[in-house]
């Protein structure tokens, strides 16, 4: 019997604190018995009814027939305001059952699952009107340097006859990054809360259920830093107070209770609160944090009868309130920043110039964590973090003017517990300056852990094949995803930068999809991405939450701002929510009607710089958009794919006026791109690989002669590059995909198994744990390149996750939100084996194959492969040599195929090969 499991309400699994007044829903019907397969469903009931009501009582129940068990309508009334409800599902569905004694025979059944468990939902404030408070600041006014966090207090108690309270929640935000508190307690595990948007357009709040914590005299505080909000952002210095120049909060406590529930008590705040410096110096992102011991205040924000006139007392005083902000206040649809994971040092050694330095194996982004500390009065512990070293020493200079330094002043007082508020860093290694970590009463292992933070997404996919290195190449483009989603995703999370680049998300998206369940927080994101391009005419930033609008004006660039199309549509192929399309509709139309600069024949001007195929190898290490492929093809090359995109879009949305306006566009720009760039015969302008490889995969192919041509020159320009990487930003996340589609599939092995520099490999051999922002970071003698740009952490060139998930694993989506799924692995090179899964909503895909020996004495090998397809769900499987496709429901599967490997190693061209790398 099937049943159904993960209720989801939009992108929310728990449905507490939403800001929907008609939540869709989903769910996920499972069965462990194996021998069901083909389950169909074909209607569903969905039970309504408030938490009041009697446990006996079904609710009001809604029938539907039909087989969505995605985005499903909210079936009855709009919710309110903090409204509660309770709900749960059943589904209709048809299977057969096989049985006798091999499993043979097949009978088929109909019918409904059991109920689903009751989940709650509750919704948040849905209107600004429904906020009393207003935001409090400390008095102090930011400048030219950085601020200091403040603390705030409110006491406040219970009447007398106020009864026994039913439910709490707390409502929250910030000027700034914050902590709350209730009762001595934090509220909530958040990390940097409230995340990062574009503060003058949305602000994002957060919803705690504090129901146990209330007491009969309470206190709440709010301890707030300057974060995004306020502090340094940008390189080259970077500038301070872009959105405003006091911190503060926003803080709405909601009691209710009583024998009807009848009672409500507000605390808000308001000019009643109290604020103080917090003992943190100062919290910054780039150049961390520094806490003095010695400016402790006490149980400020647990004791009710703290005396705030005895500890500091001149500067206890009362808040200065502002107006509501006119930026929309949100729930995000992601989840918060959290600590997800724990990771202990591997090592601590001494420098050559005599320092301290402890190596967590690991590249990650986070914060230390320190159980136990013991100093003397006034003593001063520095722990500076990077990625790498240099010449046996900390690496600094990569983080240009970052100082990523934590800072500790002591009281004399053992200090418990310790870790950084409000700021985070990427890194490896850490320095320990003014303090012995063996000096502790515990293990310095022990004693100090690397904290990893990230945005607390669930994993969805996962890879694993018979060579190590490509399963380290997965691995470390997971961590680099982890690390650079933090509440937005960015470039790089270490050095004075750590900002939105529209383009590296753009080409990592549909990786990013297989890693994680992203799609809510990047949908959040696209919200200010759409933000920030209104008023511009049309033109995206570059960067979203757009920090260097006074570095650069509006400046359209292919590629970057393409991510107004290909994001939402990479995320509705994810997810299947539509809703994302429609919401970012106009954004995309404006980008197309309004943004591109164009030349007299449509496509982009030829003038207009471009950024182009970036980070080309070839290109000069201070002239990365210097590369062998014209930034105008590939302007021009992706302006067919985002026209023909939305296109498409226009035709979902019901625009068909707009599908056939765009899909002739389309059409005019593909001949406009064939007589400037491509002959007849299929010969690309510029011969290099990214431009051969953009034809092929954007589906600019005039002809089959062409495609031959195409096909043969992209071959012979990746046999002439001896194997190794020589695309650019642009390039690299199709060149293997470009490969396989054009039967050079044994080619696309040999390309992602090259361990020379430049390479997916090399950094492995160099012992990267992360994706790092150039093939040389670190060069062959263990030195750092001296390039401007040498992050460590940038999953960019981490997109061959696609191609590992899609090509080697073999599970392909074909309908929107993975209800249909082509399987057909594509074995190739040195592998024997290969496993891929992905979690989706509909459930678990799973597919792992293996090539053994055949009892032929031809070549042939067999192939193996085992597949799971989930409830509700359909594959469409080819393997091998096969020319056509069967179609199979849910259930498990084992297929076995004859298999012939296409030739390996292929040869490079070049008169002799020195260094060779070892892709055989």
């Amino acid at each position: 019997m099937a049943e159904i499991v993960a209720l989801a309400f939009e992108h929310s699994l728990s449905g507490f604190g939403i800001q929907y007044d008609a939540p869709r829903l989903s769910w996920k019907a499972t069965c462990s018995n194996k021998g069901i397969r083909d389950w169909i469903q074909t209607a569903y009931e969905i039970a309504l009814k408030a938490p009041e009501c009697h446990q006996e009582d079904e609710g009001h129940i809604y029938r539907v027939d039909s087989p969505e068990s995605t985005w499903v309508p909210w079936p009855g009334p709009p919710l309110r305001s903090r409204e509660r409800k309770l709900i749960r599902v059943r589904a209709h569905g048809t299977w057969t059952e096989t049985t006798g004694d091999h499993g043979t025979e097949a009978e088929k059944h109909a019918g409904f699952t059991a109920w689903s468990t009751w989940s709650g939902v509750e919704c948040a404030l849905l209107s600004q009107q429904d906020w009393t408070a207003v935001p409090m600041v400390h008095p102090a006014i930011g400048g030219d340097q950085t601020l200091r966090p403040v603390v705030f207090r409110k006491t406040f108690e219970l009447p007398a006859d106020f009864g026994t309270v039913d439910h709490a929640r707390l409502y929250v935000t910030a000027l700034g990054m914050y902590r709350v508190y209730l009762n001595g307690e934090r509220v909530g595990d958040e990390e940097l809360a409230p995340g990062w948007t574009s503060y003058h357009h949305r602000m994002a709040y957060r919803v705690h259920d504090v129901s146990a914590g209330i007491a009969a005299r309470n206190v709440l505080g709010v301890e707030v830093a300057e974060g995004w909000y306020a502090g340094r952002l940008g390189f080259n210095g970077g500038r301070r107070c872009l959105y405003g120049d006091q911190i503060g909060a926003l803080v709405q406590l909601e009691i209710v209770g009583g024998a009807r529930k009848d009672h409500l008590l507000q605390v808000v705040s308001d000019s009643s609160w109290k604020c103080n410096f917090s003992p943190l110096v100062r919290s910054e992102i780039y150049d961390g944090e520094l806490y003095d011991m010695r400016e402790k205040l006490g149980d400020w924000h647990g004791d009710p009868d703290y005396q705030e006139m005895t500890t500091a007392a001149a500067a206890w005083t009362p808040v200065v309130t502002l107006a509501l902000p006119e930026a929309s206040l949100v729930v995000p649809r992601a989840p918060a920043v959290r600590v997800t994971q724990h990771v202990t040092a591997r090592r601590l050694f001494t420098t050559p110039f005599g320092r301290l330095i402890l190596d967590f194996g690991q590249n990650l982004v986070g914060k230390l964590h320190v159980r136990e500390l013991a100093l003397s009065a006034d003593a001063e512990v520095r722990f500076t973090h990077a990625e790498v070293l240099d010449n046996g020493e900390l690496g600094s200079r990569p983080l240009r003017q970052a100082k990523c330094t934590d800072v500790i002043v002591s009281s004399g007082e053992i200090l418990r517990d310790w870790s950084p508020k409000f700021t985070f860093h990427g890194f490896r290694f850490v320095q320990v300056d003014g303090w012995d970590p063996r000096s502790s009463s515990v293990s310095w292992q022990e004693n100090i852990t690397a904290l990893v933070l990230h945005t607390d997404f669930a994993p969805t996919g996962d890879f694993e094949c018979s060579n190590d290195a490509i399963n380290q190449l997965h691995r470390n483009a997971r961590w680099s995803m982890r690390g650079n989603f933090v509440s937005i995703p960015t470039d790089c999370p270490q050095r004075d930068e750590r900002l939105g680049w529209t383009g590296d998300i753009q080409v990592f998206s549909p990786s990013a999809t297989f890693l994680y369940n992203c799609e809510g927080m990047l949908a959040d994101w696209m919200e200010d991405v759409a933000a920030e391009q209104h008023g511009d005419g049309g033109v995206p930033p570059l960067v979203v939450p757009n920090v260097l609008q006074h570095v650069w004006p509006p400046m359209p660039q292919a590629v970057w701002d393409d991510v107004v199309i290909i994001l939402p549509w990479n995320l509705y192929q994810a997810s299947g929510d539509v809703e994302i399309l429609r919401r970012q509709y106009p954004g995309m139309k404006a980008w197309l009607d309004q943004g591109v600069r164009r030349g007299d024949d449509g496509l982009w001007d030829p003038d207009h710089w471009q950024l182009g195929d970036w980070l080309d190898p070839q290109a000069p290490s201070d002239e990365p958009g210097d590369g062998r492929t014209s930034g105008a093809l590939v302007a021009d090359a992706y302006l067919v794919r985002v026209t023909r995109t939305l296109a498409q879009i226009s035709r979902l949305l019901g625009q068909e006026a707009d599908h056939i306006h765009y899909q002739q566009e389309s059409d005019r720009h593909l001949q406009a791109f064939h007589a400037k760039y491509v002959t007849p015969s299929g010969l690309v302008t510029g011969d290099s690989q990214t431009a051969y490889a953009l034809v092929i995969v954007f589906g600019l192919i005039d002809s089959e002669s062409q495609r031959t041509t195409i096909s043969r020159q992209l071959s012979r320009l990746v046999r002439m590059a001896k194997f190794r990487v020589a695309t650019g930003f642009a390039g690299t996340p199709i060149i293997l995909e470009a490969l396989s589609d054009s039967n050079n599939l044994s080619l696309a092995y040999r390309m992602v198994l090259e361990d020379k520099c430049p390479s997916w490999l090399y950094p492995i051999m160099q012992g990267a744990t992360t994706i790092w922002e150039r093939w040389d970071s670190l060069l062959p003698d263990g030195s750092i390149n001296p390039g401007e740009m040498t992050s460590f952490n940038h999953y960019a060139l981490g997109s061959v996750v696609q191609w590992l998930h899609e090509t080697v694993g073999g599970l392909v989506p074909r309908e929107p939100g993975w209800k249909i799924v082509s399987v057909s692995p594509q074995p190739g090179g040195p592998l024997t084996y290969a496993v891929v899964s992905h979690d989706c909503p509909y459930g678990r895909w799973f597919c792992r194959w293996k090539l053994g020996p055949s009892q032929d004495d031809d070549g042939t090998k067999v192939l193996t492969v085992e597949l799971d397809v989930p409830l509700n769900a359909t594959a469409i499987v080819r393997l091998g040599s096969e020319t056509g496709e069967h179609k199979v429901g849910s259930g498990h599967y084992r297929f076995q195929v004859p298999f012939v490997p296409q030739p390996y190693p292929p040869e490079a061209i070049a008169p002799f090969i020195t260094n060779p790398g070892q892709g055989l």
